[in-house]
């Protein structure tokens, strides 16, 4: 079952990042990352073509109290959220209390490390402070970037589903898991 989380107050750190709840003040740093051609693509989305298409994102991101902002040296430059999974589609994991993590890094900070670092801390909270018995993570067939993401942060791959993508196009999609007993073992 979806576990409820809501990210309100929190923050959390890192090596490098800071990542906290959004804020109205962040729209500039958002549009920046947003409207850069092969960022949104690779998570489903296309670029951000104007600050009030942003803008309403970002409103979305600070009502639903489920999005971090990921934040490098005073800029945000990402966002990582903890997503409600397809029950639908996962029924065997009605018993569990779990989530799904979709995530976005600006364009000239790939390749890093960033992702995975703030992956990881997320996962900590998750499994630490919120008990989760398992968290998911999905990418597009065609998301290498994602994909080892997720395989450096431990997670193990679960099924292929399809998924309607926000630009309404249907997308196999690769959907991995990390249950708490493996992260512990991995810590």
């Amino acid at each position: 079952m979806n576990a409820e989380i809501s990210i309100r107050d929190t923050v959390l750190r890192t090596e490098r990042l800071r990542l906290r709840p959004w804020r109205q003040s962040d729209l500039e740093d958002f549009f920046a990352y947003a409207s850069v051609d092969g960022v949104g693509q690779l998570a489903g989305w296309q670029p951000h073509g104007s600050r009030e298409e942003s803008q309403k994102i970002l409103d979305k991101f600070i009502a639903g109290e489920k999005v971090f902002a990921l934040e490098l040296a005073g800029k945000v430059v990402g966002s990582l959220g903890i997503e409600k999974y397809d029950e639908e589609y996962f029924r065997e994991l009605a018993d569990m209390r779990c989530r799904e993590l979709g995530f976005v890094l600006a364009k000239d900070c790939w390749g890093r490390g960033l992702m995975p670092e703030a992956v990881r801390e997320v996962l900590r909270w998750l499994f630490e402070e919120h008990g989760l018995d398992a968290v998911t993570c999905g990418n597009s067939l065609t998301n290498r970037q994602s994909a080892r993401v997720q395989e450096k942060c431990g997670f193990r791959p679960y099924a292929v589903k399809p998924h309607k993508t926000r630009s309404g196009e249907i997308k196999e999609v690769e959907m991995r898991m990390l249950k708490r007993e493996d992260w512990l073992a991995g810590k």
